[in-house]
């Protein structure tokens, strides 16, 4: 019980000190994170590891979009309602998803800004030349690998935009227009958004490798 009872309140304290950091309050999260042990890089890395974690769970659902799709593409018969349900739960899995992500790659970007401006100035303050030199190279390599990986993660989920606003517009059309005529209109539309989903992907499957990359060399 009492073990039940510290990972509750753990749970409850982790959610508080997030919510300040999404509220702007950075330097109080920042101060209550550092009495767990925990630094901007240990944050840093972790709100990697979720971007990461979302793009695997995106690519799932953008996937299981485009099976519902043809599923549609492919009905001869049977409980349209039930296929279009299906679809449009896939859509919404997706847009959800999409906005996860967006959230999380901005809270990374904030964290890698606030820890470099921390680290450049603390690395002035080192009186001995050699290790002021050490700190600024280190810096920059870590500047430069986090550069990198921003830059892929902001232009895989770029990519995510056009693929939602495709499904989003096969949605509302089945809505207004569920019969087999209309779901026989789409079957042009299935190669298009099948070449977005395979070039998104793919896209995301480069930023999950690059997180994982920055992930192992920023320990």
């Amino acid at each position: 019980m009492k073990s039940a009872n510290i990972k509750c309140i753990s749970s409850v304290l982790s959610v508080l000190v997030l919510a300040m950091f999404m509220s702007g309050c950075n330097k109080v999260y920042y101060n209550t994170m550092e009495k767990f042990g925990k630094e901007k890089r240990h944050i840093l890395v972790n709100n990697v590891e979720d971007v990461k974690e979302s793009q695997t769970k995106a690519q799932e659902e953008f996937t299981d979009a485009l099976t519902r799709i043809k599923e549609l593409y492919a009905f001869e018969g049977g409980e349209l309602e039930k296929f279009y349900k299906r679809f449009k739960s896939s859509y919404e899995d997706c847009d959800d998803r999409a906005k996860q992500i967006e959230k999380r790659i901005n809270s990374v970007k904030q964290v890698a800004k606030d820890l470099f401006i921390e680290w450049k100035e603390e690395t002035e303050q080192i009186n001995d030349t050699s290790l002021k030199n050490s700190s600024r190279k280190s810096f920059l390599d870590a500047k430069a690998k986090y550069s990198k990986l921003e830059t892929v993660m902001t232009g895989s989920t770029q990519k995510m935009y056009p693929v939602l606003a495709k499904l989003k517009d096969y949605v509302l059309y089945l809505k207004h227009n569920l019969n087999a005529q209309a779901v026989g209109s789409l079957s042009g539309e299935v190669v298009s958004i099948e070449k977005d989903v395979a070039v998104l992907i793919k896209e995301m499957t480069a930023s999950i490798k690059e997180a994982q990359n920055f992930i192992n060399n920023f320990q």
